[in-house]
């Protein structure tokens, strides 16, 4: 199969489950005798002193054949059937039957059906080739015999080079999100589990191996992600003969899956991205992510939400106010956060109780909806379905509700709150009924989804069995039928921040709140970080007040606001205290992002390896290439005085193009400019501002892509937390 400048090449000969013989740069077409040679080629010899024959790795590694390493299936029947052999029965390619020797095709499906008759056991493998060059596959697991079967884990791999082996996967914890983490991989499992109940701060993302030192810009790398918004495990693993894969899928609690007759278990999706560089890796998810049917086709609104501006104190008047400073500086939507329900006037109480608050809102909602729809806004509305406090009405009512590992305790609390059971079906109802009364009756057209505190000890309270893959199941069910209720509505996906990140939630969410730190100091790192899985439009980046609330620092509108630019626009802060002056500018910024939008959320996201760890360097650049907007931040202070050239990758070589500043807002200080910026201002002291007077469609350089690319241009001296944005137009060949 090849697309998009990758190939994958499969092994399905004899009765076997399919291995890879390549996943990487497309080697062009081939007939039948490269294909074997190319297989044969990559055989490993019999070593000494282990098995009599060379070990084939398939998708699913499975034990019998010899290979020593993470197993794909675990599970048994009471210790016995533990170690199947599955015989392949049927296999089909786009849909139709697998019968010569040696098949091509572009973007398809592959879909073996495989069985063990004495462990009772059949298979469904898909392997898929996606249009944009991404490989994915899933596992579906059926007991076909009469005695239960015990699931322990199926997770699927994918095989890399043995000359990739740096690793890179992600940390993390709330307000600082994907944090990367480089290490090498030798002998033995680079092993990630996430056991929270949902993806997790500090998932692992997108586990990478590459040659070492790839960035941005190249070196070959590979990477897996699993799509699962619950507990999950990825790994990379290199055994003793040399093999090397990496893996994922879900993590499964003890007994969490038992399969009675006829019973199926599905794997997550194991998606994998091969690039030159991450930038290529990276932009394989995001051309994917906007190919779908359901991935938000109008304008991404410019969003106020009023929670660091007003927190639990709702009050009409003052959340009217807020509205009507949004719509004079240009927002489109304004989203009412925690505090209109039950008795939720602080974070100890009312959780779970979907109903509004008759003591805040004697009038209900609607006096303040229809004030921010009368002013051409949509509104939306917080809510945080699978959570409940015990001081609330439906946890005096239905305590068997609450997770819980043993009926007698519950699990420690967590911002005072507890876990729903979604799995029982009464529960799932109460919630799904809740929220679909107050969308009936409010003009609701947007939701952010909150979930804030782990999956400790996620089991039935009457029975103590695990169900956070039913929890997770029952999420995506109850996101699917609100959205099939109320087509148009859009949801976010936020979990204390960006503690649910993942490609299957995004099958049905329309963005995520990429953290609960809006800081643009920790932003610069966490949105560097999420687009190498999403695109900007799907990350929620909002311009902070002055003074961060979760860090205590202080940064200037300038840097809030250009750090925010490049995502999914919006605004936290009290605009009610805020100067003329400042929202003047507010304004000028959202005005500018409305002006850049369609290229911010359609181009080719562009990360530069600037050489100095200080100095953050990105861009977005139109698919044509007649266009982009850089971003080069000052990220700390540097240890040299000046940071010499700053190359602008992603540009069409041929052509010529003219880069200059531009000051959304009219100035910028803390600045010493550069000359080839020609504002005239090269006698200025240094760290003075520079103004919209001294900046132009004169100003600035004319140069090729090449040159931009390969030399690059000198990056002003600037002061610590400053952004500087660059425009780049295309000019006819005759400009100088």
């Amino acid at each position: 199969m090849r697309a998009a400048g990758v190939a994958l090449i499969l092994d399905v000969s004899d009765d076997l489950l399919p291995s890879v013989v390549h996943w990487g740069a497309d080697l062009g077409p081939m007939n039948d005798a490269e294909a074997a040679a190319l297989a044969e080629a990559g055989v490993n010899p019999v070593g000494l002193n282990q098995v009599d024959a060379p070990v084939r790795v398939g998708i699913l590694a499975e034990g019998w054949s010899g290979w020593p390493g993470r197993a794909g299936l675990s599970g048994s029947r009471a210790g016995s059937g533990w170690s199947p052999r599955f015989h392949v029965t049927e296999r089909s390619l786009n849909g139709s039957p697998v019968t010569a020797e040696f098949t091509t095709t572009g973007a398809g499906e592959l879909v073996v059906r495989a069985e063990d008759p004495r462990a009772g056991l059949a298979l469904a493998l898909h392997v898929e080739l996606l249009p944009a060059g991404l490989v994915r596959t899933r596992a579906t697991l059926t007991n076909m015999a009469g005695e239960a079967y015990a699931l322990d884990g199926l997770t699927l791999t994918l095989p890399t080079p043995t000359l990739a082996h740096e690793v890179l996967d992600f940390a993390g914890r709330w307000a600082r999100e994907r944090t990367p983490q480089r290490t090498g991989l030798g002998v033995g499992i680079h092993l990630r589990e996430n056991r929270r109940g949902r993806t997790g701060a500090d998932s692992a993302y997108l586990l990478h191996a590459g040659v070492p030192g790839f960035n941005f810009a190249s070196g070959e790398v590979w990477a897996v992600h699993t799509a699962w918004s619950g507990n999950h495990v990825h790994y990379a693993e290199r055994v003793f003969s040399g093999e090397q894969v990496l893996g994922g899928g879900e993590l499964l609690l003890p007994g969490e899956i038992v399969l009675d007759t006829g019973d199926s278990y599905a794997s997550p999706w194991l998606y994998g991205s091969y690039g030159d560089g991450l930038d290529e890796l990276a932009g394989r998810f995001h051309r994917h992510l906007r190919a779908r049917e359901q991935h938000p086709a109008t304008p991404r609104p410019v969003t106020l939400n009023v929670w660091e501006a007003v927190y639990f104190d709702h009050s009409l008047p003052g959340l009217v106010a807020l509205a009507d400073r949004a719509a004079e500086i240009g927002v489109e939507r304004y989203v009412l956060d925690d505090g209109w329900f039950g008795s939720r006037r602080d974070d100890t109480s009312g959780l779970g109780d979907w109903q509004v608050s008759t003591e805040v809102w004697p009038d209900g909602l609607g006096p303040l909806i229809d004030h921010v729809t009368g002013l051409g806004m949509q509104f939306g509305l917080w809510f945080e379905p699978e959570m409940v406090n015990l001081d609330s009405d439906v946890a005096r009512a239905h305590p068997e509700w609450i997770m819980s590992a043993d009926p007698e305790r519950l699990p420690v609390p967590s911002r005072n709150q507890q876990v729903l059971n979604l799995a029982i079906p009464a529960c799932y109802d109460y919630v799904r009924d809740a929220m679909v009364a107050v969308l009936r009756d409010y003009d609701i057209s947007y939701i952010k989804w909150d979930h804030n505190r782990d999956l400790v000890e996620g089991s039935d309270r009457t029975s103590g069995r695990p169900v956070v893959h039913a929890q997770t199941l029952a999420f995506y069910q109850l996101i699917d039928e609100l959205k099939a209720t109320f087509p148009g509505l859009e949801i976010e996906s936020c979990a204390s921040g960006g503690g649910r990140v993942d490609l299957e939630v995004l099958e049905r969410t329309d963005r995520v709140w990429a953290s609960d730190c809006i800081d643009p100091h920790e932003r610069q790192l966490i949105h560097r970080w999420t687009q190498q899985l999403l695109p900007p439009e799907l990350m929620g980046a909002h311009i902070a007040s002055g003074v961060s609330h979760t860090t205590g620092r202080g940064h200037s509108l300038e840097y809030r606001a250009s750090t925010a630019l490049f995502g999914h626009l919006g605004i936290e802060w009290d605009l009610r205290s805020a100067p003329a002056d400042e929202l003047a500018q507010l304004g000028a910024w959202v005005a500018f992002h409305k002006q850049h939008r369609d290229l911010l959320h359609t181009g080719s996201v562009v990360r530069l390896d600037t050489g100095d760890d200080t100095l953050f360097g990105h861009g977005v650049v139109a698919e044509d290439r007649s266009r982009a907007l850089f971003a080069i931040a000052c990220v700390e202070r540097p240890m040299t005085s000046m940071y010499g050239r700053v190359r602008l990758r992603g540009l069409d070589p041929q052509r010529r193009y003219r880069v200059h500043p531009v000051l959304p807002t009219g100035e910028l200080a803390g600045l010493l400019p550069p000359p080839w910026w020609k504002t005239g201002a090269g006698d200025m002291a240094a760290h003075s501002a520079v103004t919209a007077e001294r900046v132009s469609e004169s100003t600035g350089a004319v140069l090729s892509g090449s040159v931009l690319e390969r030399v690059g241009i000198v990056h002003p001296a600037v002061f610590p937390d400053t952004t500087v944005l660059l425009e780049v137009q295309a000019v006819d060949p005759e400009v100088v």
